[in-house]
């Protein structure tokens, strides 16, 4: 086959789909990478880089004429503007793997549907043990929690570790971390490492231990917490009332610290609001907010998507597509999960006819036959499920939090 690499266009998007070295992994496979000139320039991979390992630099169109699959970081919907000037070149029966951003941009999926494409969104990669090293969310998720807290130290009027000096002591700073899922447990590592006192907060009780393995203080609420955990380990969308109850317990907490990272975030819908107005106001001055979930809305009612703001003498952090701001490895991350998947579907079934029986196929397929075909993008867009996202009883036994 031939595999297409198309440069990024999302605007600010600094990643490439591949990099040289799994080009080659490919190539050394009796398949052709061909790679749009300047497609990993910002990732610190330039053509010649590809070339040496055997890659073609073609033009833009050239790729998506001559290519069998093209490997993006964000097709349509993940890049709603930019991305619909190449839904035109896209061929009937041609495989897209990409983050596209299904789950809130479903009306997408219908248009590449409507292309005929054979496409497969990584953001719906079950959360299964043999799916591990294809989980783009997570490669990425980590990525997002190393530099939400370097954001957060730079922000600080303060450093972060203790020390002893001629000049006195330096207390540590204290960071409280809310949401223990991959970014939060990559932030809480990270600010551990910089020296500082770190406490966090889940709606998942299972999640203490690994909190405590990392060296912070697991926050417990006395909250009912039966139904937090959701499919694949994720942390379930409560209600209002819950939000409520968790805010006014969780206001001691963030009075007390110097950095709150919040990383809870919803897929498809507007993230909850775990930091009010009013518990920023009770923060010290020079404290700050780095808001994960500023995408979706944010988690923190004073967040601006994409701006940094001071109210109160606070200073919220909204940052947009961490990832892309550490674009070498973040790229290195989300190739290999690119290259793990190609070859999981040459595994079963070949691309042309991928097996949907297997759970990773069939959760992860979005269109095919000029239809959508997950289940529940179909019902996003008000249309029954079809037999195409079922998942084999076999698979549905090796399910469990990666």
């Amino acid at each position: 086959m031939i595999v297409g690499v198309p440069r990024e266009t999302y605007p600010g998007e600094r990643r490439v789909a591949l990099i040289p070295s799994l080009a080659q992994r490919l190539i050394q496979s009796e398949h052709e990478v061909w790679v749009e000139s300047n497609a990993g320039e910002e990732a610190g991979h330039p053509d010649s880089a590809y070339e040496a390992q055997g890659a073609q630099v073609k033009s833009r169109d050239e790729i998506f004429q001559g290519a069998d699959v093209i490997a993006q970081v964000r097709g349509l919907g993940a890049n709603p503007e930019a991305g619909r000037d190449d839904l035109d070149r896209l061929g009937e029966s041609q495989v897209l793997v990409a983050m596209m951003d299904p789950l809130s941009e479903p009306e997408s999926a219908r248009e590449l549907a409507e292309r005929n494409v054979l496409s497969y969104a990584m953001e719906l990669m079950p959360r299964i043990s043999r799916a591990q090293s294809m989980d783009a969310l997570s490669s990425q998720a980590n990525i997002g929690g190393y530099k939400s807290v370097l954001l957060a130290a730079e922000a600080l009027p303060k450093i972060f570790p203790m020390m002893m000096t001629a000049a006195g002591t330096i207390t540590p700073a204290r960071v409280f971390i809310v949401g223990a899922g991959v970014a939060g447990l990559q932030a809480i590592a990270t600010a551990r490492r910089l020296g500082a006192i770190v406490k966090s907060y889940d709606i998942r009780p299972e999640v203490k231990e690994q909190v405590e393995s990392l060296g912070a203080k697991f926050v417990e609420l006395e909250l009912e917490t039966d139904d937090a955990s959701g499919e694949g380990g994720y942390a379930q969308a409560m209600d209002e009332e819950f939000y409520r109850k968790q805010r006014e317990m969780m206001n001691e907490v963030v009075a007390e610290s110097d950095v709150v990272v919040t990383t809870a975030a919803v897929p498809g819908k507007k993230a909850p609001i775990l930091v009010t107005e009013e518990m920023v106001q009770g923060m010290a001055p020079g404290s700050v907010v780095v808001d994960l979930a500023a995408e979706r809305g944010g988690n923190c009612d004073l967040t601006q998507p994409g701006e940094t703001v001071v109210a109160d003498g606070v200073t919220i952090v909204g940052p947009e597509n961490l990832p892309s701001s550490v674009p070498k490895h973040a790229s290195q991350m989300y190739a290999q999960n690119v290259v793990n998947f190609l070859e999981h579907l040459m595994d079963h079934g070949g691309l042309a006819e991928p097996e949907a029986e297997d759970q990773i196929v069939g959760e992860t397929m979005l269109t095919r036959d000029g239809q959508v075909v997950h289940a529940k993008v179909r019902e996003l867009l008000g249309e029954a499920p079809v037999e195409a996202t079922s998942t084999s009883e076999a698979d549905s036994a090796d399910e469990g939090d990666s």
